[in-house]
């Protein structure tokens, strides 16, 4: 596999001049002229609002500043205690295949929160990964209610990723209440802290740090 050269950014990093630098990282890793890359950070407060987004799902658009961007999906949050992970890597050398490249990025996070006995999930027609909740009340339909704890959405250009995924540590979990997270209204947000955890983003970090290898080199990424 390449190098990859992990950056992790203190503060709250903005989010336009960060999106122009991840682009142009992107850009120098498909001329052959970088190494790929994954940066660590939080954003302030924002919506984003990917390519398959809705305006109805923008419920308060005055709440914090939108940004329309390239990547996939709908709506999301980022926020202070949400920890932020943008993958400029080169899927061509990693097998091609994009959907595989995809799942191998949702194993990553869900070995991850295994690391500290959180039990990551996948669902068909949702982004994103998922925990059960059987400490609230059941779905109508009788099901375990379910929270999402993790987002991902990428765009791949001249075979190179960027933007990534976004795992929640200890956002202020109201701030999800200005959009339709995802597009997806039946189900809730949660955190690693909301959770009963006492996880810090430099837990996480190590998390990640370590389970990256092995979840990006699984040899199968069926469903």
């Amino acid at each position: 596999m390449p190098m990859v050269e992990w950056r992790h950014m203190p503060g709250l990093s903005p989010y336009a001049e960060t999106l122009t630098a991840m682009e142009a990282r992107a850009a120098a890793i498909a001329a052959g002229e970088a190494e790929e890359a994954i940066w660590l950070l939080e954003h302030p407060p924002l919506y984003t609002a990917g390519t398959s987004a809705r305006p109805e799902d923008l419920v308060e658009p005055d709440r914090f500043p939108v940004h329309a961007v390239g990547r996939g999906g709908q709506y999301t949050y980022h926020g202070p205690g949400q920890r932020i992970v943008y993958v400029m890597l080169d899927v061509k050398k990693r097998g091609g295949d994009v959907r595989c490249f995809v799942r191998h990025l949702e194993n990553w996070v869900i070995a991850a929160l295994a690391e500290f006995n959180v039990k990551g999930e996948i669902r068909p027609g949702r982004v994103g990964v998922w925990v059960e909740r059987p400490d609230r009340p059941r779905n109508s339909d009788g099901s375990v209610a379910e929270d999402k704890i993790a987002a991902l959405g990428i765009k791949i250009r001249k075979w190179v990723s960027f933007h990534g995924i976004s795992i929640n540590v200890e956002p202020d979990l109201s701030h999800f209440d200005g959009i339709v997270p995802c597009g997806i209204r039946d189900h809730g947000v949660t955190s690693l802290v909301d959770l009963g955890l006492p996880v810090t983003m430099a837990d996480l970090d190590a998390a990640l740090m370590a389970t990256f290898d092995a979840a990006m080199q699984a040899p199968s990424c069926q469903a």
